[in-house]
């Protein structure tokens, strides 16, 4: 018995040992890929990153070559610290800080020690390169932008974090990467394929040729080249009229949702964040907190409309049936409701009045009307404030829109259920007249620039959009995404958006826009001026207003629909409405005739009302 035991033991033993051999050899690799470690170095070939073009073929965005000394830890050999110091104007603190770091990433894969050295240096530093044995040098791109503008739109590209690190394994240590806007969005079809080449090394850690006759190397794709939406010289040309004021100018195709510009401002130029200087220069502009430069106002910024969000009204007066074109209403300098004879303020103009010159003269009293009979047609004001909201989402509001870049805010549209935490419901009761303010785009409603534009351009339509969007073609082939080609509808008819907008027309011909027509131009626009509140010392204190117009043109087929916003710009027609015209002027007709508009433009500037210290203000008549 003991003697079978002992054959048991021996058999067994070996059976065990038989199977942890087979188990290492045929199924686990990683034996084998460590020894590959040890005798293969990999070199990674970096790809040429995309080019990015404007809607008409100018060259917006290049790359020029760069240079990065890599290190790999584990062949790492004593060197003279203090020249290889001053041939890259660094200090030893900061090189060892580093090779620490590269060696915490990993002794054997290469890590970026000294980012993107000029030609100079390059030149300087390959000559004596053979004293500094496991440093190498990598070539790379770095972008080279041919444009001073629309840094907000190309966005830029820097090293990886680790958490990018782990999210995708096709990025390492020192690889560069889209961080904002079209950079960011379309970091896969830029960034192209890196190549890659194995190098056999002797049990000496010498080269001694490709691995395997470079079987396995692959050669480097390049980026995929893009052209964009926008038209680079309306861009330079609206940021040009944005100098000395805060705000963006947002202009859309109408007939395609292509954004024509995006103006955000301030801003900086795009050269700033390329190179070794980038991270400086990041710093510097993330903590002006004053004027926001990498804040785009444009996509980001959320205010009251104001008065053009009455177009709206006006649509869903007519699609509720609670108002037609020509029954008119008398305004006493304002629309008085509640027991108390609580006012909403208005301006002085001819009264009564019917749509299309309530739109045009921006009659307060007649969209307060307007917009309490829709809300009040239903049973309860909940079911009209959820039917008004419906109705106003289907523009575009309220929501994210979809556009194919990386940053924007969604706006706000309220929901009866805000205005039941508000007023404490079903405790205390809360009628149609206690959200009357919404009915002139102030209140609770919040939009950013480019969802103006939209709805600007649903109206223009007659009543659908395109998703806005900045990507048109790809190596020069035209995109077809259903995303953006497939048009949304709106809530209201098509028959109802003809009055409205002949009541923009008229802005321009005899209403708060008349002095700013352009000959030969029919234009159709609102004026807006967005009541602008902050908190100080706990206190809600009015601030100077903001000045707000949108605009699209020509009236029929048109080219152009544009949201113009400047922050404490007084009233809509003083900035805004100046601005649009010209920009409308710009792309309509590739020149200035309103050359009195330009000059006024551009010799005025805001920065002593921003430079004001805070305090309130009169209150200024929505118009």
């Amino acid at each position: 018995m003991r003697r079978l035991l002992l054959y048991l033991i021996i058999i067994s033993t070996g059976l065990i040992f038989i199977f942890r051999l087979f188990y290492l050899q045929i199924y686990d690799s990683s034996y084998a890929t460590l020894s590959e470690d040890n005798a293969i170095k990999v070199i990674y070939d970096y790809p040429q990153r995309g080019d990015i073009y404007d809607r008409n073929g100018k060259l917006l965005v290049t790359n020029q070559p760069s240079y990065d000394v890599m290190v790999i830890p584990r062949e790492l050999k004593p060197f003279d610290t203090t020249e290889f110091c001053s041939i890259l104007n660094i200090t030893k603190q900061k090189l060892v800080r580093n090779l620490q770091k590269a060696r915490a990433y990993s002794p054997r894969v290469p890590s970026v020690i000294i980012p993107q050295l000029t030609k100079d240096e390059y030149a300087y530093l390959q000559e004596k390169m053979r004293k500094f044995e496991g440093f190498y040098i990598q070539k790379r791109s770095l972008r080279d932008y041919h444009t001073d503008n629309a840094a907000n739109v190309l966005g830029y590209i820097g090293e990886v974090n680790n958490a990018q690190i782990k999210k995708d394994p096709y990025y390492l240590s020192g690889d560069l990467i889209g961080i904002d806007g079209v950079e960011k969005q379309y970091e896969d079809l830029l960034r192209g394929i890196k190549g890659v080449k194995r190098i056999q090394k002797d049990r000496f850690n010498r080269d001694i040729g490709p691995y395997k006759d470079g079987k396995y190397d692959t050669l480097p794709v390049n980026g995929k080249d893009l052209t964009i939406t926008l038209d680079a010289e309306l861009q330079a040309y609206g940021q040009k009229l944005m100098e000395n004021k805060r705000g963006g100018i947002v202009a859309l195709e109408p007939s395609t949702g292509e954004i024509l510009a995006l103006v955000t401002a301030p801003t900086y130029k795009p050269e700033l964040l390329v190179g070794r200087k980038r991270s400086p220069n990041f710093t510097k502009l993330y903590y002006d907190t004053i004027a926001k430069p990498l804040f785009d106002r444009g996509l980001q910024g959320e205010y009251p409309p104001g008065s053009p969000f009455k177009t709206v009204n006006a649509l869903i007066g007519l699609q509720e049936n609670v108002i037609d074109t020509k029954e008119r209403i008398s305004c006493r300098l304002g629309y008085y409701y509640g027991s108390r004879g609580q006012k909403l303020g208005c301006h002085s103009h001819p009264t009564p009045l019917s749509m299309i010159p309530g739109i045009a003269h921006s009659c307060n009293a007649y969209f307060a009307t307007v917009y309490r009979r829709a809300i009040e047609k239903y049973d309860t004001p909940q079911e009209g404030i959820e039917n008004w909201r419906k109705h106003v989402e289907s523009f575009g509001l309220g929501n994210y829109l979809g556009n194919d870049l990386p940053v924007g805010k969604k706006g706000n549209i309220p929901r009866a259920e805000d205005y039941n935490r508000t007023y404490n419901y079903p405790t205390y009761k809360w009628f149609s007249t206690a959200t009357i303010s919404n009915s002139i785009g102030q209140g609770e409603v919040l939009a950013t620039p480019i969802q103006l534009a939209n709805m600007t351009a649903t109206i223009a339509n007659r009543g659908f959009y395109y998703t806005p969007h900045i990507l048109k073609a790809l190596d020069g082939q035209p995109l077809e995404e259903e995303q953006f080609t497939v048009p949304k509808k709106t809530t209201i008819d098509k028959e109802h958006f003809e009055p409205v907008i002949e009541g923009m027309h008229q802005v321009y011909l005899i209403g708060t826009a008349a002095h700013l027509k352009s000959p030969g131009i029919e234009i159709c626009g609102k004026t807006g001026t967005a009541e602008n509140y902050t908190k100080i010392d706990g206190k809600r204190v009015q601030l100077t207003d903001h000045s707000v117009f949108v605009a699209f043109a020509p009236k029929e087929n048109p080219k152009i629909a544009l949201c113009v916003f400047v922050e404490n710009g007084y009233y809509g027609a003083r900035y805004a409405g100046r601005i649009a015209t010209l920009m409308i002027e710009k792309h309509i007709k590739g020149e200035i005739t309103r050359k009195d508009l330009e000059d006024w433009v551009l010799s005025n500037s805001l920065e002593e009302e921003y430079a004001k210290p805070l305090s309130g203000e009169p209150f200024k008549i929505n118009q």
